[in-house]
């Protein structure tokens, strides 16, 4: 399986690549000005990278109910599905941007945070999981 690992924002999408082997690598966020220039880098991933899965970060409450943002990425997750015809996994990520960010010398977070790279160090440990939590 090679996987994308995918935390969706509405201006950013934080990216990793899981491969074969299980090794998860943070890649480059897609930052484009419009979500149609963001959609048509992420085909250029998918398709440079030859993905065969799609693993989306679900950020559900904290009492396991979903708030607009996981309604939001469920409607992102379908769009994917049709788009890409690829199965796409959605992955409960509470807490994932906490520990990525919690894994960084504090006197490091607010030069990492602009980056971008902060969002996706969680897909990459999504990427590592080798049972995603459920299809969308």
């Amino acid at each position: 399986m090679r996987c994308l690992g995918i935390d969706y924002g509405e201006k950013r999408i934080g990216l990793s690549y899981g491969d074969e082997l299980g090794v998860a690598t943070p890649l480059p966020p897609l930052t484009d000005p419009t979500q149609k220039a963001r959609m048509a880098v992420l085909a250029t991933v998918i398709r440079q990278r030859r993905i065969t899965d799609l693993v989306l970060g679900h950020p559900l409450n904290m009492d396991d109910s979903a708030g607009f943002k996981a309604r939001e990425t469920e409607a992102f997750a379908a769009r994917l599905k049709e788009e890409f015809a690829l199965p796409v996994h959605l992955v409960d990520e509470r807490l994932t941007s906490y520990e990525a960010e919690a894994s960084i010398p504090k006197r490091q977070r607010r030069a990492v945070r602009a980056t971008g790279l902060i969002d996706s160090e969680p897909r990459a440990s999504s990427c590592r999981i080798s049972e995603p939590a459920h299809s969308a």
